[in-house]
């Protein structure tokens, strides 16, 4: 057996084969075997980790690092320590929040330059779909982004400006033909409009208020607008942040049949619900926004028989001024909410209580979501992929201190709760990048390019 630079053992790797004991061998930054527990290579270096978990290094396809241009609201130094600390390994950027928004190759590398040597954990980026940029697209591709990103409501800034169907058809039909997928921020402005129109407007602090001017129409919508244009086209599509378990058995049955679509929720939904938000309570607001108990739910059991099919942060930060954390008010607050260092245990919490296992979680953290970004040796721990891996110890407990966060600032809705699964340690690429608090490698991350 070839010699190794490092050898991991633990009596609970957790394998695509499934849970077991094992070794997991390590040279040149690739796991080069998983070995039986007794039967390691010989290594320069030895880590038992004993009962804690091995998990495949987590996958976050759903990441706003907003530098350059809006780095005071997060910069890819803060957001990728807050990944390591997270057990995340790979980030893929969103294109916009950024200055300039993705939506160009030029725009693609000028955020490229600004994420090297940045970054505690390896990243890269998808590309923006926008009214008239069809012809960058494939610039785009070529230029490194793994797929691309569409809003068809405002997305909060001007630079970035959402699509109608007649936008989207064209792009759609040369995504399809570049082989890659569009991420789809799935509300219409239609039932947000017509919501509006339908009531006089509120308590801008009553988060019911908020609620009601996102209905889940907005979604069901949107959601059958682009499975029609996915039929039509032959793109493959995703739909990111799903809230609304309204969308649910559209997504099944476009699942069944055969059309290429995906989904994902995020960890806020699984963990929140609307009738335990207090009024003002400003930290809670995204879009779109987090729903009912029951509706939670209903969510849980998509994720559980497949048709989610992952869990991502949508990590959305800016800065406290922004969240309106002294007014409360809904309306003019930034809807985001910042959670890459607290997505793997937020979602296990909840996963446990329902009678999850860890398999489930790299299921659902690493594997499906590295599938989505075509990383094919990300989100696995196999012979040939790459050694990024997370020490987990499922029973540990911790609660949430915002000052102690890694994220550029620290507002979280997550404050004082307490949350299952303590990430001990970070492997990217074999190199040790978190350790219980302390970063011992520094800014190893690197551009995963096509």
């Amino acid at each position: 057996m070839r010699d190794a630079d490092l050898v991991i053992l633990g009596t609970r790797v957790v394998t695509p084969e499934g849970v077991r004991p094992a070794a997991v061998a390590i040279a040149g930054g690739v796991i080069t075997g998983v070995h039986e527990h007794g039967a390691a290579p010989d290594a320069s270096r030895r880590l038992d980790v004993k009962d804690a978990i091995v998990l495949p290094g987590g996958v976050d396809p759903h990441v706003h690092v907003n530098e350059p241009g809006r780095t005071e609201w997060e910069g890819f130094e803060t957001a990728t320590r807050a990944g390591a600390a997270g057990g995340v390994t790979t980030i893929v950027d969103m294109p916009l929040n950024s200055l300039p928004v993705t939506t160009t190759a030029i725009a693609l590398k000028v955020k490229a330059r600004a994420a090297a040597g940045r970054a505690t954990v390896d990243y890269a980026f998808w590309g923006g779909v926008v009214p008239g940029n069809v012809q960058q697209l494939a610039p785009l591709a070529r230029a490194g982004a793994r797929g691309f990103k569409c809003f068809l409501v405002p997305s909060g800034i001007d630079e970035f400006p959402p699509v109608t169907a007649r936008d989207l058809r064209p792009a759609m039909a040369q995504i399809a033909e570049l082989g890659l997928a569009l991420l789809v921020h799935a509300e219409l402005p239609g039932p947000i409009q017509r919501a509006a129109a339908s009531r006089a407007p509120g308590d801008p602090r009553r988060y019911a208020s908020y609620l009601a001017s996102r209905p889940a129409a907005a979604e069901v919508e949107a959601v059958d607008l682009i499975l029609d244009l996915c039929r039509e086209t032959g793109c493959r599509v995703h739909i990111v942040h799903v809230s609304a378990a309204e969308t649910l058995e559209p997504l099944r049955a476009a699942k069944r049949a055969g059309l290429p679509v995906s989904a994902e929720t995020c960890p806020h939904y699984l963990t929140f619900a609307a009738e335990e938000i207090a009024d003002g309570a400003t930290a809670w607001k995204c879009a779109p926004p987090i729903r009912e108990r029951s509706n939670r739910d209903r969510l849980w059991d998509a994720l559980a028989d497949g048709t989610l099919d992952f869990v991502a942060s949508d990590h959305s930060p800016a800065p406290p001024a922004l969240k309106c954390l002294d007014t409360g008010d809904f309306v003019r607050a930034w809807g985001g909410v910042a959670s890459l260092e607290l997505a793997l245990a937020a979602t296990w919490s909840g996963a446990r209580q329902r009678r999850r296992d860890v398999q489930d979680l790299a299921r659902w953290c690493a594997e499906r979501p590295a599938r989505l970004a075509g990383f094919g040796r990300k989100g696995r721990i196999a012979a040939g992929c790459d050694a990024d891996l997370v020490v987990f110890d499922p029973d540990g407990r911790f609660v949430v201190e915002p000052d102690r966060l890694r994220q550029r600032h620290p507002v979280t809705p997550y404050a004082g709760m307490t949350l299952a699964g303590v990430v001990r340690q970070t492997f990217v690429r074999g190199v040790c990048v978190y350790d219980s608090g302390a970063f011992p490698a520094g800014k190893v991350g690197t551009w995963v390019k096509p």
